[in-house]
């Protein structure tokens, strides 16, 4: 990779307009191996980088792969509504650089959330053209029946859309509670295909992408952590 000037690797990292990253450098904020930095114009290969702003450390990333434990009560969009947005959930460089969340959760869903800001990841991720497996854990008002599953594995219908549509695998986990694995990611589709189904969702939780589970993450509700290649490897659709 080659060579950039300190300011611009600054700017790319979400850390505020070119101006805005001369004044960390001038005022003495920037640490490069310990020695403080005041030189903007100093050109570095940025791969690999590791730098200390105000005291913290941080890693230069092209693009950042990163899993949210998205709590309830939050929305998944860059400009919320009604509730706290997932992104205030993240440090502040992270909204700068342009990170979003890859599809969307509803606000009182809780589980494992992607976000990058690197768009062919996104699309790969949300497409349904990729059939990219995810294992949902819902709570319903009803009981857990054969029938149910057996709706929801055949393929029930949703007013607006053009065919049935039906779930990977189901499973019965207690009297209240199934393991369902879709691929399509329509809007509110577990829930609205338990209602279809004659049931009813009363909580949502997503614990699997690819085959990639939010317990391998060890994340707490609120927590986030960046995602190596490994694990990346993992959200592939033939991983499942």
């Amino acid at each position: 990779m080659s060579k950039q000037t300190l300011d611009r690797i600054l700017q790319s990292q979400g850390f505020g307009t070119r101006k805005r990253c001369q004044q960390f450098i001038h005022a003495g904020a920037v640490t490069i191996g310990g020695e403080v930095v005041r030189d903007e114009r100093l050109a570095i290969a940025p791969e690999g980088l590791e730098f200390t702003l105000d005291g913290e450390v941080w890693t230069y990333r092209k693009h950042v792969y990163i899993a949210l434990h998205k709590p309830a009560n939050y929305e998944c969009s860059r400009k919320p509504s009604h509730h706290p947005g997932v992104l205030s959930l993240l440090p502040d460089p992270f909204r700068l650089r342009d990170v979003q969340p890859v599809g969307r959760l509803d606000h009182d869903t809780t589980g494992m959330l992607l976000l990058s800001d690197d768009g062919a990841f996104i699309h790969t991720q949300s497409s349904p053209k990729h059939h990219v497996p995810k294992i949902y854990i819902a709570t319903t008002h009803e009981p857990v029946t054969a029938g149910l599953l057996e709706l929801l594995l055949s393929g029930v219908q949703l007013h607006d859309e053009p065919a049935p549509l039906a779930a990977v695998h189901c499973r019965m986990m207690d009297e209240h509670q199934l393991e369902i694995i879709l691929e399509q990611g329509k809007y509110h589709q577990v829930k609205r295909m338990l209602a279809a189904a004659g049931n009813h969702c009363v909580a949502l939780h997503r614990a699997v992408i690819g085959s990639l589970t939010l317990d391998s993450l060890g994340l707490g509700e609120g927590q986030w952590c960046y995602l190596d290649e490994a694990q990346r490897a993992l959200l592939a659709p033939a991983a499942l």
